[in-house]
């Protein structure tokens, strides 16, 4: 088994309310990015439909099944190309709408996650808080877990991915002004806390007057950034990942005088009030 899974970060603007053309444009870098070496490419949030709508009535006709019509195209590019991707979409599942994203491998669909935390914002006003557990997928032989935006302000949701065995930990996002500290630490803080990789891959561009402010970045499991665009312009960010750094959770720094090991050291029995309302 290969070791080394090459990764891409897509720091990309978005047209609200215009799937095709976001499509479109998501396909043509999955074409860039396979063409240098990339096995998974990541999107931004809501990068398939946009995020700034003002109505559920609004964001419905640009809300679609997973999988549906936007996945087969995707999961077409990426057969033809023999690569992964996830896509921040929003989901419609009967009269339910979920801020939501999709890994889509040569197969298809290979797992999708709906955004658990909503903050008052954007679609996420009019969304339904995500109903699934968090899920580690595999793209090949990486594993990956999904969160989305606001989640990654929840340590716990990274959390429960590493402990599942997650290798990277991607993070769709729509950081807008106000998420500058958000933007700056919270990568490098759950790679490392989780020794895993993090991908926290932002949109730029305004819509309906909010701006976004880019800065995408790929942490390693000490949260030393490994790619990052410290910027607000379009980028692609490639990162190598080294799935057996991310698995072996004992650091030792000096043989018997200096040893880390974050998932054995923990003491879950003084952590109930976590779980207390």
């Amino acid at each position: 088994m290969p070791h080394s899974h090459r990764i891409a970060a897509a720091q990309m603007d978005i047209r609200l309310g215009e799937p095709k053309a976001n499509l479109d444009a998501m396909i043509k870098t999955l074409e860039a990015t396979a063409t240098n070496g990339a096995q998974l490419t990541i999107f931004p949030e809501c990068s398939l439909s946009g995020y700034c709508f003002d109505s559920r009535e609004e964001a419905m006709p640009y809300a679609e099944s997973i999988p549906g019509p936007s996945c087969e195209r995707l999961a077409d590019a990426c057969s033809r190309l023999d690569v992964f991707a996830i896509m921040g979409m929003l989901e419609t599942a009967d009269d339910q709408l979920f801020n939501a994203c999709v890994l889509i491998g040569p197969q298809g669909v290979a797992g999708s996650y709906r955004k658990i935390h909503l903050p008052f914002l954007g679609i996420d006003r009019f969304t339904d808080p995500g109903d699934r557990p968090f899920v580690v997928h595999s793209a090949g032989e990486l594993r990956v877990g999904m969160n989305i935006c606001y989640d990654s302000a929840f340590p716990e949701s990274a959390r429960v991915m590493a402990l599942d065995g997650a290798d990277l930990i991607a993070l769709p996002t729509n950081f807008p002004p106000g998420a500058e500290c958000m933007a700056a630490h919270v990568a490098n803080t759950r790679a490392m806390e989780n020794n895993v990789y993090y991908a926290c891959v932002n949109r730029v561009g305004v819509e309906r007057g909010f701006p976004f402010i880019g800065q995408s970045k790929v942490c390693d499991p000490s949260g030393r950034v490994i790619a990052g665009a410290a910027h607000t312009d379009e980028a692609i960010l490639y990162a190598d990942i080294d799935v057996q750094r991310a698995r072996t959770k004992r650091i030792v720094r000096v043989p018997e005088k200096h040893i880390i090991d974050r998932f054995d050291d923990r003491r879950p029995e003084m952590y109930s009030r976590v779980n207390a309302k």
